[in-house]
């Protein structure tokens, strides 16, 4: 099948948003260039971000700008134990019409009514609330006693999760971590780094973010990120990988040794968007098998399902993902 070439002034005009953006998020951030840009990809692609770290490392405020840097509505959502779902999702409330008696009930939102979701902590929230968000962000919708309500797009979910802190938390399922496109890992700041952090946090000096893009700009991203052509062999290592991770006949020896469940078809798809992602805010307008590998880690780490060897052996999900990079051919 011959692939349309991608059009070149929508190339431009989206990794110029791209780039703007990255500018604006890097005015505020410090550091953390791999974190932001893997937020970035995921954004672009039209995917959910799970973002792990320890208290302080600027998670909240990461989401928090780059719901400046676009013209989006941003709500934050604070998971607690005694969060419910229409907390979440808005519930039906009865109203009495003052002047006829006559009562009406009326939906009232809830937050998940907005473009950029930040999920404070998700994980400390119990699962019947936790499962509100799968069907806003897999099918866009809320379910409310029988009625759907459209949710306006685009969507950005991005939960946060406190990996030390584990007394009086709920762990994600499976089902509910599939559908993050990327599970993204902060860790703790250079030296350097952290001088800079102190050095400007610590003034009456607080850098300001403009908004440098709107509603009709990421759609105009996320279709323009499918539109970026992969070839046969890109495609071939996406699905190698993917299939790599399964413990089976044609999985490697480690693979069988250490893992319990791989990933599923979800993996593919979000390896191979991400990875024109990737191009695409590189300035490429063709994925490359080193975009696949790049984005491997965020994809496959919260998709494979390490055994008890492996936590015996110290091993956990990204030491395979690496190990499996190397031993995939690309």
């Amino acid at each position: 099948m011959q692939i349309p070439p991608i059009d070149a002034a929508a190339l431009e005009r989206g990794v110029e948003t791209a780039r703007r953006l990255e500018q604006e998020l890097g005015r505020v951030i410090v550091g953390q260039q791999r974190v932001v840009r893997e937020i970035l990809i995921a954004f672009v692609a039209g995917g959910h971000c799970l973002l792990r770290g320890v208290p302080g490392l600027a998670k909240t405020l990461l989401i928090k700008t780059l719901a400046d840097g676009v013209d989006l509505k941003f709500n934050r959502i604070q998971f607690t134990p005694d969060l419910m779902p229409s907390d979440i999702v808005g519930a039906e409330v009865i109203e009495e019409d003052r002047a006829t008696g006559r009562r009406v009930i009326r939906f009232i939102h809830g937050p998940i009514f907005a473009n950029i979701i930040l999920a404070d902590e998700i994980n400390r929230t119990p699962p019947k609330t936790q499962a509100a968000l799968l069907e806003a962000m897999q099918e866009y919708q809320v379910t409310v006693n029988g009625v759907r309500f459209p949710l306006e797009r685009p969507l950005f979910v991005l939960a946060t999760q406190n990996p030390i802190e584990q007394e009086g938390t709920y762990p994600l399922p499976e089902a509910q971590l599939d559908r993050f496109m990327f599970n993204v890992v902060i860790d703790y700041p250079t030296a350097d780094e952290e001088r800079r952090i102190l050095a400007m946090t610590t003034t009456t000096q607080h850098p300001q973010v403009a908004a440098v893009a709107n509603g009709h700009d990421i759609e105009r991203l996320h279709a323009l990120v499918r539109e970026v052509p992969a070839a046969e062999n890109v495609i071939d290592v996406a699905a190698r990988l993917v299939r790599a991770t399964r413990p089976g006949d044609e999985a490697p020896e480690f693979v069988r040794r250490w893992v319990r469940w791989g990933a599923g078809p979800r993996a593919g798809q979000a390896l191979l968007l991400g990875a024109k992602a990737r191009a695409l805010l590189d300035g490429r307008v063709v994925a490359a098998p080193e975009d696949v590998a790049a984005v491997a880690l965020p994809v496959l780490r919260h998709r494979v399902l390490v055994n008890f060897q492996a936590e015996a052996d110290g091993i956990d999900a990204d030491a395979i993902v690496t190990r499996l990079l190397e031993a995939v051919p690309r």
